[in-house]
């Protein structure tokens, strides 16, 4: 039977679209949410209040100030560390020495009883010409002995005392290892946080920089009235002394001359004064030396701060405070925080000057009091030692260094 042809008409293939479709709903979706991302996106940070930026500036250099003390007790460390080892080490190259002259006297002996030989006491008593001669030559071998057993002896004992030395001086290295590693650490910290500092500056306005010498100036002012307040209540304080001190002086002449109406006695009247004078006591002693810490002081105003340096042609605060005490014979620590400690401490109200004043929590500032509120320091990085009030910083307290 033949195939009957069919009928139907052949279908046609239709293209899809879904690739498409599902190319351009990604598209879609993806310019939506990138769209929506950016209309959700936190705007940026406003740019912060020059009196934001003024007192994050100050607290950064009190942290650099701050590390500047680490960085110099590390440094002082570092140094009395590095004596230290080169003693030790020059103590060790001194006793290697006389362990070889010890081993050279030992190898001496050594060689010498090789080319004699060994000979035992009983054949050396009858090889002698008579027993006196070989009484004599026990008793010379018996010092020979006593000589060769005290080079041994000398020996172990400078062996004993260098290898000592030596571990002392391994541990040494090891320690000025450590004080070297903190040293650059601090160093670091430092520079991190003037860097810090000097970023935000450069950010600023040539408006916001004159709103920030404004405010500067403003921080000065006030500063300056509390210390003209202190000065002015220093010399009441002052007059009032010296009142005090003057009727006693008078209360005392009427007594010695009442007294003098009767009698026939003959005083000498050698009772000591109490007034101000210029007495060569305690109190003119350290007057004395504050003369010389002030002028030396006066005379480094205008040389740059520099952080870790303590002069001639540049300070940190603490470096200034320690070179200036030394024209007066005294020496003080490196640092801030053991400077401190030095001497007796006095409150703001008795300063005198001479003293030293301490600022910050951290006690990471100081600087030397001249009188009348005002102090002589090295304030910071990009100033100059100049003169200032003690109230320009929150003070921590004073001392009396001598």
């Amino acid at each position: 039977m033949p195939v009957l042809a069919s009928h139907r008409k052949p279908r046609t293939k239709v293209r899809t679209t879904t690739p498409a479709v599902g190319f351009t709903t990604a598209a879609l979706a993806s310019v939506t949410l990138l769209s929506t991302q950016s209309a959700t996106a936190a705007p940026a940070e406003p740019k912060p209040a020059v009196e934001d930026v003024q007192k994050k500036v100050d607290e950064l250099y009190r942290q650099a100030g701050s590390a500047t003390q680490q960085y110099n007790r590390a440094k002082s460390a570092s140094t009395a560390q590095r004596t230290k080892v080169d003693t030790l080490l020059s103590d060790v190259a001194k006793r290697t020495e006389k362990i070889n002259e010890a081993r050279r006297e030992l190898g001496a002996y050594a060689a010498e009883q090789y080319r004699t030989g060994g000979i035992a006491p009983t054949a050396t008593f009858f090889l002698a010409d008579d027993p006196q001669a070989y009484f004599d030559q026990s008793r010379l071998m018996s010092r020979s002995t006593e000589r060769q057993q005290k080079a041994v002896d000398d020996f172990r004992t400078q062996q004993a005392a260098a290898s000592k030395k030596r571990a002392e001086a391994v541990q040494s290295l090891e320690k000025l290892t450590e004080t070297q590693t903190a040293l650059r650490s601090s160093k670091q910290n430092v520079q991190t946080k003037l860097t810090e500092a000097r970023s935000l500056l450069s950010k600023l306005t040539a408006e916001e920089k004159a709103r920030l010498a404004e405010l500067e100036r403003k921080k000065e002012a006030e500063a300056k009235e509390k210390a003209e307040k202190l000065a002015a209540r220093q010399a009441a304080e002052a007059k009032e002394r010296e009142a005090a001190e003057k009727k006693a002086r008078e209360e005392a002449a009427k007594e010695t001359g009442g007294d003098s109406g009767s009698g026939s006695g003959s005083g000498t009247g050698t009772s000591p004064g109490t007034g101000p004078g210029t007495g060569t006591g305690a109190g003119g002693s350290y007057a004395a030396k504050a003369e010389k810490v002030l002028a030396f002081a006066r005379a480094q105003i205008g040389k740059p701060y520099v952080w870790g340096a303590a002069g001639p042609s540049s300070y940190d605060c603490s470096g200034l405070t320690q070179a200036a005490w030394r024209e007066a014979g005294v020496t003080l620590p490196r640092t801030t925080w053991d400077q401190v400690e030095v001497g007796t401490r006095v409150a703001t109200s008795d300063l005198q000057p001479g003293d030293l004043v301490f600022f910050y929590d951290d006690i990471s500032h100081v600087g030397i009091y001249k009188g009348d509120g005002m102090m002589i320091h090295a304030p910071k990085p990009g100033a100059n030692v100049r003169e200032e009030s003690i109230y320009y910083m929150p003070i921590y307290g004073s001392v009396r260094p001598a």
